[in-house]
């Protein structure tokens, strides 16, 4: 069995872990902390979890017991917080899987313009970007892999296929709408009942974090430095979720020759769902899953291509992409201990 802990188990995150890690016929959950919660067990802090097989509490971050013994450690803390602790955990030869942002971008002036000064910058080159379509192989021989933000890959797989063919330009415009799960799971008023319900706004236009990981991958992939998208994110009155649609230049492509370049790109991805032509995506067929599903249509009447995909932003956005990713550093199928979608 692969030993496992979570550090910063107390949010949506981690939760979602949990859940998917009980599942998972080859792990074993040796620990969980939380600040807010160490000597509480799991389920006083999630009823939901009432007679399930781990009985254990929340420990003190700070006094982990039989660290050692882990084989693999997620740590799904704020940004910043990472710093402090993924190399320490790194030193003691375990693997990590971190889910805050504090190891994505490639560029330390990148992380700094959005999220202040980087302390543990030596470890950028180690890390890999965790988005398994793209950097499967890198991803199994890893030591430390950056998942990426729930925005991000959702923005990143629907365009990927593009930027491979050199179809990409600087004319990239992405409308993304996010579930409000997506804030984490510490109180504000903005995420409050009375100011979600009923609502819907656009938040973060242009200034939004994820940002640069997007133009990150999508450089990589096109070989261009020049990527710019305009990323307008909003926020949906749902629990979880993410639907982001895309437009982009045809350049004179078909639909047919779009939809055959991402069937190509996607022929073997087991959880990326090309829909059939006549299909668009919707929320509810993701919930609770690590699919990602897309959706092509050609506007003949002005040109753009519109790309449409849609996600579980605490799955394949978080906590089920970072399944499939342990899955890889382990020698593991893929799919192992990950769910089908929760619908209706």
């Amino acid at each position: 069995m692969i030993k496992v802990g979570i550090i910063g188990g107390s949010g949506y995150t981690g939760l979602e872990l949990i859940k998917l890690l009980l599942n998972h016929p080859k792990t074993e959950i040796g620990f969980v902390s939380s600040r807010q919660y160490k000597g509480k067990s799991v389920q006083e802090v999630f009823p939901a979890f009432i007679n399930s097989a781990f009985k254990g509490q929340f420990c003190d971050p700070a006094s982990i017991p039989n660290l050692n013994e882990a084989d693999l450690v997620f740590t799904a803390l704020p940004h910043k917080s990472s710093l402090e602790t993924v190399p320490s955990l790194l030193d003691k030869g375990l693997k990590v899987i971190d889910l805050s942002a504090d190891f994505r971008l490639r560029k330390i002036a990148d992380y700094e313009s959005y999220y202040g000064a980087h302390t543990a910058s030596d470890l950028l080159k180690e890390a890999v970007y965790g988005v398994p379509e793209l950097h499967r192989d890198k991803i199994k021989t890893a030591t430390l892999v950056a998942n990426p933000g729930c925005y991000a890959i959702t923005s990143i797989l629907g365009l990927a296929p593009m930027a491979d063919n050199s179809h990409l330009n600087s004319m990239v415009i992405i409308d993304a709408k996010s579930g409000v799960s997506g804030a984490g799971r510490t109180p504000s008023v903005e995420t409050s009942f009375v100011e979600t319900n009923e609502n819907f706004r656009p938040y973060k236009v242009a200034t939004h974090r994820h940002i640069p990981e997007i133009e990150q991958e999508l450089g990589l992939l096109s070989g261009s430095k020049d990527i710019r998208v305009t990323f307008v994110p909003h926020l949906l009155p749902l629990n979880r979720g993410i639907l982001a649609t895309m437009y982009m230049p045809s350049g004179g492509l078909t639909e047919e020759e779009v939809y055959d370049i991402y069937k190509t790109f996607y022929k073997e991805e087991p959880f990326i769902r090309l829909l059939p032509r006549d299909k668009l995506p919707n929320l509810s067929y993701v919930r609770g899953s690590n699919y990602c599903d897309i959706s092509l249509k050609l506007d003949t009447r002005s040109g753009n291509i519109i790309i449409m995909a849609a996600i579980d932003n605490l799955g394949k956005g978080a906590s089920s992409n970072a399944i499939q990713n342990l899955n890889l550093l382990f020698g593991l199928p893929e799919t192992t201990g990950l769910l089908p979608p929760l619908y209706p």
